[in-house]
């Protein structure tokens, strides 16, 4: 009715007035959580939008578009086999280093090409908890034992976390099932080995684009080696995607030279490795959307629009909600929210059944981007955390965050997200209170 859409404006018109007179600017800790809500706004926009979450749009862009249902459903689909549908999810995060929030699109791409809640679920908390750099930092930070215990329950998590949502919508998942026996796969448009060259490419990209420095004091190893030349394996790989634009997609070639000309032009002027990427994939967008030889080329750009938009806004509100609660720990800043951190510190210490439940809820909620979470968990581990809490709070932490679940809650319902999230939360704090035991 009219009068109840009336009603909901004046709401949250009042909610609004209320917030806006009753802000108690007066207090320092209140102004320095603004303070930390825009800073962690402006690093996320700076560090992850260009260099994550454009190559993950593009990535999704590529599954929903070129990678037909049929293959989809051959690996995740609710008539896969569970064996292989877990096993592919649950160890997918080793190619993907990719923090709570750049899975999102990828995720959503797959539930909409026709993937099984339980593969796809898996699929969505193995992308960030299994990523191979946070693995090998948190060994060599936190200790071989702490890594150890992170690669076993990332795995596990992902298959019990996905399974035990596959049985409890069990009804919906028959449907689905029954519904795909009717399906009748359409003929690849072209090789399999050519849209998963090209596929592949755009993950090494975003993987090198975003590998992450070394622990300090370290200068040798591959590792370190892999992270000096980055931007030159990055490059190496934006090469190969203009031969995969014309030989696989089928392009012209000369503007897609332009393209690569002007990318690397853009690479000699200016210092940022952000301007390259933003002119190299600003260029593909041009290119494809004015393709007249394949409509699928067009499909993927607009494809990949179409998850930005879905995702973007519900990424931005979350990652300011956030900065304002739990604040802005990122580099060498270290900015309090309207929570303290040293509340934190003094309820995450022991190994009691409330510190790993409370560093599960935590950690559920902020936000890391990749690799950030193993600094932050060693200075909490210094101020008197627990080991059992700080096993809880990785496993927990990387794989959610409130800007991840309101994209979540987008895709697949309210419901189903927050029984995801009390499933992850629930695994999380039992696995700390283990692992402090032994």
């Amino acid at each position: 009715m009219e009068w109840k859409k009336e009603i909901r404006i004046l709401f949250w018109m009042a909610l609004v007035f209320i917030a806006a007179f009753f802000m108690p600017l007066e207090y320092e800790r209140f102004r320095e959580a603004i303070m930390a809500m825009f800073d962690l706004t402006r690093w996320y926009a700076r560090e992850h939008v260009i260099l994550c979450l454009l190559p993950a749009f593009f990535i999704a862009g590529v599954i929903s578009v070129f990678v037909s249902q049929g293959a989809v459903m051959k690996y995740f689909g609710a008539q896969a086999k569970k064996w292989l549908s877990y096993s592919v999810a649950s160890v997918s995060g080793t190619i993907l280093a990719v923090c709570s929030c750049t899975i999102l699109p990828l995720f959503s791409s797959i539930h909409k090409r026709g993937a099984g809640l339980g593969p796809a679920i898996a699929f969505l908390y193995s992308g960030p908890a299994i990523n191979i750099l946070a693995i090998i930092l948190t060994a060599r930070i936190l200790g071989f034992e702490m890594g150890i215990a992170r690669v076993v329950g990332a795995v596990l998590f992902a298959i019990v976390i996905g399974s035990v949502m596959s049985l409890i919508y069990r009804k919906e998942e028959k449907a689905k099932r029954e519904e795909q026996m009717n399906f009748s796969a359409i003929p690849e448009k072209r090789p399999m080995w050519q849209t998963a060259f090209h596929f592949f490419i755009l993950v090494f990209i975003l993987v090198f684009a975003n590998w992450g420095k070394p622990g300090e004091g370290v200068t040798d190893g591959g590792w370190y080696w892999i992270w000096s030349n980055k931007w030159l394996i990055t490059s190496l790989f934006a090469i190969l995607l203009a031969f995969s634009l014309v030989f696989i997609l089928r392009l012209k070639w000369q503007p897609v030279s332009i393209i690569v000309a002007l990318t690397a032009i853009s690479a000699f002027l200016v210092e940022s490795p952000m301007i390259p990427m933003l002119v190299g994939m600003a260029g593909l967008a041009v290119i494809t959307l004015m393709d007249k030889r394949s409509p699928e080329n067009r499909e993927w750009t607009l494809s990949a629009w179409d998850f930005a938009k879905q995702i973007m806004p519900l990424l931005a509100i979350g990652v300011m909600i956030a900065g304002l609660l739990l604040g802005s720990t990122h580099d060498d800043v270290a900015m309090a929210g309207i929570i303290p951190n040293e509340w934190v510190a003094k309820l995450v210490g022991g190994n009691s059944f409330f510190s790993n439940f409370f560093a599960s809820l935590v950690g559920a909620f902020m936000y890391f981007a990749t690799l950030t979470e193993v600094p932050i968990l060693q200075g909490l581990i210094a101020a008197g955390m627990g080991k059992g809490p700080a096993l809880a709070l990785l496993l927990a932490g990387p794989s959610l965050s409130l800007p991840n679940m309101l994209v979540i809650r987008g895709v697949i319902g309210t419901q189903k997200t927050v029984v995801y999230v009390l499933l992850v939360v629930a695994m999380a704090t039992i696995s700390g209170l283990v692992y402090g035991i032994i």
